[in-house]
């Protein structure tokens, strides 16, 4: 599935300080934190930025944190990320 920008919401201060957003999607983490999955949002990312990201891989949701880590020229790249928690969902 691909990026949906509406999924994408801000939760955290922006100014200086890296903003947090959280983002849900049925895609499993290694489809999320591809080069480029987030490139319909690079006109809000920037490098510093905190992602939550709710991911799912079989029916188990997969919460992960991850930072942007580049934004140049419109191609959005996050990092592997961190597993926060996976919740069987069936």
């Amino acid at each position: 599935m691909p990026f949906v920008l509406n999924d994408l919401q801000q939760v955290g201060p922006g100014g200086s300080a890296p903003r947090i957003w959280t983002y849900t999607t049925p895609d499993t983490i290694a489809d999320a934190n591809t080069t480029g999955y987030f490139n319909g949002a690079s006109d809000v990312l920037t490098a510093g930025d905190l992602i939550y990201l709710v991911t799912s891989t079989g029916g188990t949701a997969v919460s992960v944190l991850a930072q942007v880590l580049t934004n140049a020229a419109g191609v959005v790249d996050i990092a592997d990320g961190t597993v926060l928690a996976a919740t069987d969902t069936d």
